[in-house]
């Protein structure tokens, strides 16, 4: 297979007695300046910082729609290695911008060395217009993120290494705060269409669901495409609509479920316009299932609250326990909000809890066919330990549409 090599990166060894000037900073909002070297496209964006220490999967996290608005640094050294491809990319609409703004990352870029690549990495971020640096100290990054929480900052790179400092800190501290913001509108889908792709098989690539036996909606807040995959694969039709769809229009459809997706932003931002629309699906007693985002929202359809997290949680290592099955899972994490279990109804029971830091991951309601969880059950990187939530939520609709229900 050819391999699109691309510009080369800007962070290729020099001859030993040459100088290196650094070509990319990190501005920190306090202020803080690390140095480092180029990768990607060439210019400075804003946004929020945090870590991932996912070993695997760097396409998919540094597409994944929930990510907008952030700079994520790679907690393990080798990201780029194995290249790019067409097929691991994760959000539905290739119309919008990358919704990462950027990427920190230890070592630089190597060549791509695997079947499967298509491009290079470099070459890639360009394509995409994220911006990029290495050669910096990533765990001390990391380890100032745990003890300050996410930091904004503008990540900029330059290939002659000329930057007005004083300009780039005085953007970093103008930078809003991810509160209040809502994301969504930039990630969404602009229109409705149908999904009926399944997962990727080892020589078969991706195949196609052509006998469904359950039709879902998914209310699209930035979904991934491998949670649609799932669906498919566990016999649902899937219908994407647009973030903003009416409950009439989405009712109007006939569903037998409706899937809340996952999706960027403050959650209380994007419930302005998006709760009334679970709310009244809820009432309508449709079974509904939520993910990440879709969890947050659920959870603030029925009067609880969500708070902004210290660290977030990212990365595909993270362990929960099912108080449903007493099982512990280990499971993939993108979140920088978390429900408020104390704000809890007494309609909404808690399923999940993380076991690092105690916070909630999961809800199902007591007085209506719904559940959610805060973690991603579809990996994309990570463990497979929660597929079963797909299976679970159709056999939630089989029930809810039996006869005896009927």
């Amino acid at each position: 297979m050819q391999i699109d090599q691309g510009t080369r990166n800007q962070a290729e060894t020099p001859l030993p007695w040459t100088p290196r000037v650094p070509t990319a900073l990190l501005v920190l909002a306090d202020g803080t300046v690390i140095e480092g070297f180029g990768l990607g496209s060439v210019g400075a964006a804003d946004g929020e910082v945090c870590f991932n220490t996912a070993m695997t999967g760097y396409e998919e996290i540094l597409t994944d729609p929930s990510y907008a608005g952030q700079i994520v640094t790679f907690t393990f050294p080798h990201i780029g290695n194995v290249g790019v491809n067409e097929e691991d990319i994760e959000t539905v609409n290739m119309a919008a911008a990358s919704g990462v703004r950027g990427c920190v990352v230890q070592a630089p870029i190597t060549d791509p060395s695997n079947f499967r690549a298509q491009k290079h990495f470099d070459a890639w971020l360009k394509a995409r217009n994220i911006v990029g640096i290495c050669g910096l100290d990533t765990r001390a990054l990391t380890a100032l993120i745990r003890e300050k929480g996410m930091p904004n900052a503008v990540i900029a790179h330059a290939p002659d290494g000329r930057f007005d400092v004083a300009a780039l800190k005085m953007r970093a501290a103008a930078i809003p705060s991810m509160d209040g913001l809502d994301l969504v509108p930039g990630v969404t889908s602009a229109q409705s269409q149908i999904w009926d792709e399944t997962t990727w098989k080892l020589g078969q690539g991706y195949g196609r669901e052509t006998a469904p036996k359950r039709k879902v909606v998914a209310i699209d807040f930035g979904v991934k495409r491998n949670i649609l995959r799932l669906l498919a694969d566990a016999g649902c039709a899937v219908t994407i609509v647009p973030a903003t769809t009416s409950a009439d229009d989405i009712l109007a459809l006939k569903p037998d479920g409706v899937f809340l997706s996952n999706g960027p932003g403050d959650p209380a931002a994007t419930g302005e316009y998006s709760v009334p629309v679970i709310r009244k699906l809820l009432d309508a007693k449709m079974p509904t299932f939520g993910i990440c985002l879709g969890h947050q929202m659920m959870a603030l359809a029925v009067g609880a609250k969500t708070k902004k997290m210290h660290q977030g949680h990212h990365g595909a290592n993270h362990p929960v326990m099912d108080y449903t099955t007493g099982k512990v899972e280990i499971v993939s994490m993108n979140h920088g909000f978390a429900v408020d279990v104390d704000t809890l109804p007494a309609n909404a029971k808690e399923t999940h809890r993380s076991l690092f830091d105690g916070s909630n991951c999961g809800i199902a309601l007591t007085d209506r066919p719904a559940f959610s969880v805060q973690h991603h059950p579809e990996a994309s990187p990570g463990p497979q330990d929660s597929h079963y939530l797909f299976h679970r939520f159709v056999e939630m609709m089989d029930k809810a549409h039996s006869p005896a229900n009927a």
